[in-house]
This record gives C-alpha cells, sequence and structure tokens, in this order.
C-alpha cells in the first residue's frame, strides 16, 4: 500500500540535525529479488534491494499489505517472509504500521508482549494471537524494541516517536512541520472509531484546551476546564474523552510532560524552574512524571538531547514491506 510504504522515507529521510546532515539512512527493500512491486493502487513500484538488505538494519519497520495470505489468516509466516526475517539481526528495533503486526507476531516477536493494528482488524488480531495483548484503543505502542501502530496514519505517529526518541522534540517537531502534521496527536483511535468528527452542532472541548495550554504553568482544576465550555464536570468529562480519547487529566499531564521536554532541550533553566513552569510545582513530581512517560530522569533527558541534538548517529532503518506491497 503505496501510502504506508512512504511514510517512513517522509519521517525518517527529512531528519537533519543541527548542520543538515541526515540523522537516518533509509532503505527499502523486498522480500523478494530487486523488480517491480505490485500494490493496491494503479502503479507498481521499483523496489532495488533484496532481502538480504534486512541484515543491515538497525531497525526494520514493516508496513501493511494487502495481500498477507497466510499470515493474516492462519497466522503462520509464508516460507519467503520467514527467510527475509532470517536476515534480521539480533536486537534489531521492530517496528509495525497498521496490518504488519500480523508479520511480526507470526514470526513470534510479539509474545507476551503488548501490540495493537488498524481497529478494524483488532478482534481478529487478538482471536488469531491470544498470547498477546491488545490494546485498540492507542495510535501507537513502544514497549522498547518492538513497536506497535495503529492503522495508517498512525504510522506517522509511531515514526514522529521514534524520531522523538532518538533525537529530540526539537527534531521531530521540524519533520513534523515539514510535513505538515501536528507533532503530537492526542488520544487514540478510539475518537477515530464511531465518530471521526464532532457533529457541527455539538459543543466541543476545543475552547477549554487551548486556554489550558496557555496557562500549563498555573493549577488547573477540572471544573476550570468545564467552566471554558459552560458545560458540567460530568458532561464535559465525558465529551472530552470522547473527542481526544482520554481523561482531561492525562491530557494535561501529557501537555506539561511535553513542556518540560522542551524547556529541558531548548533552555538553561534549573530542573526546579522548568518543573514550575511546566505545571509540575516541583522537581520530584516532575521527576516522578518523566520517569513514568519516558523512562528516564529530566536530567538524564537534557544530558541525552542536549549533547544529542548537534549530530548523533540515529543509525540506519531499513523499511521492509511485506507480501505483494514488498
Amino acid at each position: 500500500m503505496p501510502f504506508e510504504l512512504g511514510i517512513p522515507q517522509r519521517i525518517f529521510g527529512r531528519a537533519r540535525d543541527a548542520e543538515g546532515r541526515p540523522l537516518y539512512d533509509v532503505v527499502t527493500c523486498s522480500v523478494r529479488p530487486p523488480g517491480p512491486v505490485d500494490t493496491d493502487a494503479d502503479f507498481a513500484v521499483l523496489v532495488e534491494n533484496g532481502p538480504e538488505t534486512l541484515a543491515t538494519a538497525d531497525t526494520l519497520v514493516v508496513p501493511t499489505s494487502y495481500e498477507l495470505g497466510p499470515v493474516y489468516d492462519e497466522g503462520v509466516l509464508t516460507p519467503e517472509l520467514a527467510a527475509a526475517l532470517a536476515h534480521v539481526r539480533p536486537g534489531t528495533r521492530l517496528v509495525s504500521i497498521c496490518t504488519g503486526v500480523y508479520v511480526l507476531a507470526a514470526a513470534g516477536y510479539l509474545d507476551g508482549r503488548p501490540a495493537t493494528t488498524h481497529w478494524a482488524s483488532a478482534e481478529h488480531f487478538q482471536r488469531l494471537f491470544p498470547q498477546i495483548r491488545v490494546d485498540a484503543d492507542v495510535l501507537f505502542i513502544d514497549d522498547g524494541d518492538v513497536l506497535t501502530s495503529a492503522g495508517v496514519a498512525a504510522g506517522i505517529d509511531l515514526c514522529l516517536h521514534l524520531v522523538r526518541r532518538d533525537h529530540g522534540t526539537a527534531v521531530a517537531n521540524d519533520v513534523a512541520r515539514r510535513t505538515v502534521v501536528p507533532p503530537h496527536r492526542d488520544g487514540g483511535q478510539a475518537q477515530y472509531v464511531h465518530r471521526p468528527v464532532p457533529e457541527p452542532q455539538v459543543a466541543t472541548t476545543s475552547a477549554a484546551r487551548a486556554w489550558a495550554l496557555g496557562r500549563l504553568n498555573e493549577p488547573i482544576q477540572l471544573r476550570d476546564m468545564a467552566e471554558q465550555e459552560s458545560m458540567s464536570v460530568r458532561t464535559f468529562t465525558r465529551r472530552f474523552r470522547e473527542e481526544a480519547g482520554i481523561s482531561p487529566g492525562q491530557w494535561l499531564t501529557r501537555q506539561r510532560v511535553e513542556r518540560a521536554r522542551h524547556l529541558l532541550e531548548s533552555s538553561d533553566l534549573s530542573v526546579d524552574q522548568v518543573a514550575r513552569d511546566a505545571g509540575f510545582g516541583t522537581a520530584q513530581s516532575m521527576r516522578q512524571h518523566l520517569q513514568a512517560a519516558l523512562g528516564v530522569t529530566p536530567t538524564t533527558y537534557r544530558r541525552t538531547f542536549r549533547a544529542g541534538a548537534g549530530g548523533r548517529d540515529g543509525g540506519g532503518v531499513g523499511t521492509g514491506p511485506v507480501g505483494n506491497a514488498g
């Protein structure tokens, strides 16, 4: 599927250091020898690299395919997919976009781990792979060395997340601006399943979110946000979750974490001042939230990304489309 196939090149291929040097080497390969590959569009793509290229990848991205065959129907790899994945080195970071997760699951990479996929395939995926903990509500799941995204455009969210994880918020934000997408989307797939766009005459919670973003450094109560929309707390909480996919409290914490990351990367403010400006109040509170969200302390995060923003080697990213799409 050309859209998903193009996401890794678009996102990783646009990541640059402060001197404008590429931070990733993106290579696309097929499970078959080099040559034309059919797509679900009215054109084919010419792939110049075969499966042996996977042996060079530090990160393997598996997009979705319209022709997964026994991988989708029975949860088993085709012989050519099994042969291709045999080239993957131990320690390679594994990533799937949309139903590309079926390939990782069939290969056994996800046993006992959390994963997501397109909401329309989530129930089928769970039945086929009961040993995997499926979460159909999120846009992506980062489980360390294995990451999975929800459907289609959620692959953009996941790839931007990887750029952010590898090289910091400033680089990821620059890629997002060049791609004309938000650097971080709130909520998960749940907001797209039943009602992609709020009904025109139904009040939304966007004004409350804009109001809160302008005063993250201040104490913000749920009732304060509800008042911005002239709603009861109960109605506001329900409407907010319908639109954002998460609770107002979770959303506020996420915004404050992002504010703290930006300040730690781009300013010389003390950790105490960053905590106050981001709305955490104390350094200890911020430390707990960053540890929970990022797995590192504020000091470690600043040391990593203030030092690494100038051109840390991000390694290579091999993108391996599956089935007839790769």
